[in-house]
C-alpha cells in the first residue's frame, strides 16, 4: 500500500525559551498533520523561523524593514518578513509492501510540493533536488519515481560509483490516478497542519498570529485559514 506524508526536516533546539517545543533528538522528520501536539506545532513554527532566519539582500532590507528589539520580534523577523520561506523537507512517498521510500534530496522543500502536479498533469517530469538526484517521469498512465536518478544513469553507462559507495537504485511505479490522490491526501494534511498553526499562534504569539499563520502558508504554498 502507498502512503505519502509531508515532512518537516528538523533538529533538536538549544535553550530555545520563546515557546515549548518539546524534546527531538536531532536530525529528525516531522510529518506535518492535523493530530500534531502544542509542542510539535511549537517545533515546527521554531524550525522554520531558524531557517529562515538570514539577512535579506540590501535591495530587501529596506522593503523589509529593521530587526525589532523586542526577542520575540527579533526571532520571528526574518520568516515574517521573507517573501518566500523555505520549508526544509518535503513529500515522502512509502510502498509498505516492499518497503521502497522515495524521499526529496536536497536543496528540495516543502515550499515546492505543488511540482509533483508537473509529473501527473503537467510536463511529465518532476526533480525534487540532488544527492540522492530525486526524479519523477510520467510514462503513459503510469508514474516512476527514481529516488537517485543520476547514479541509475552512470551505473547503465557502466560508470563505478564514487569511492565504491552503494547506490541507492529505488524505483517505485504508480497509477497517475493513485498519485493524484495522494497528493491530495498530502495537501489536505498540510491544510489541517496549518489549521493547527493558526490556532497555537493565538495562544502562544497572539500579537504575531495572524503574520505567523500567514508566513507559514507562504512557506506552504497555501492560502491561509479564512
Amino acid at each position: 500500500m502507498m502512503s505519502m506524508r509531508p515532512v518537516l526536516e528538523i533538529f533538536a533546539p538549544d535553550g530555545f525559551t520563546l515557546w515549548p517545543t518539546g524534546s527531538h533528538a536531532p536530525h529528525l522528520e516531522l510529518t506535518l498533520t492535523g493530530r500534531l501536539t502544542p509542542a510539535e506545532v511549537g517545533m515546527a513554527v521554531w524550525r522554520l523561523a531558524v531557517c529562515n532566519d538570514v539577512e535579506p539582500d540590501p535591495e530587501q532590507a529596506e522593503e523589509r524593514g529593521p530587526r525589532p528589539a523586542d526577542p520575540l520580534g527579533a526571532f520571528l523577523h526574518g520568516l515574517l518578513t521573507e517573501p518566500h520561506p523555505h520549508a526544509p523537507g518535503g513529500l515522502v512517498l512509502s510502498d509498505s509492501v516492499t518497503g521502497a521510500v522515495f524521499e526529496p534530496g536536497c536543496c528540495n522543500g516543502l515550499e515546492d510540493w505543488r511540482e509533483w502536479r508537473d509529473a501527473t498533469d503537467g510536463s511529465g517530469t518532476a526533480w525534487f533536488g540532488h544527492d540522492p538526484d530525486a526524479r519523477a517521469e510520467r510514462v503513459g498512465r503510469v508514474v516512476r519515481l527514481t529516488q537517485d536518478a543520476g547514479d541509475r544513469e552512470d551505473s547503465e553507462d557502466g560508470e563505478d560509483g564514487e569511492d565504491g559507495e552503494d547506490r541507492d537504485d529505488t524505483v517505485i511505479e504508480l497509477p497517475v490516478d493513485e498519485l493524484r490522490r495522494l497528493l491530495a491526501g498530502a495537501e489536505q494534511d498540510l491544510l489541517d497542519f496549518l489549521a493547527l498553526v493558526a490556532s497555537w499562534a493565538g495562544q502562544q504569539v497572539p500579537e504575531h498570529a495572524e503574520t505567523v499563520t500567514a508566513a507559514l502558508a507562504r512557506a506552504l504554498d497555501l492560502e491561509p485559514p479564512a
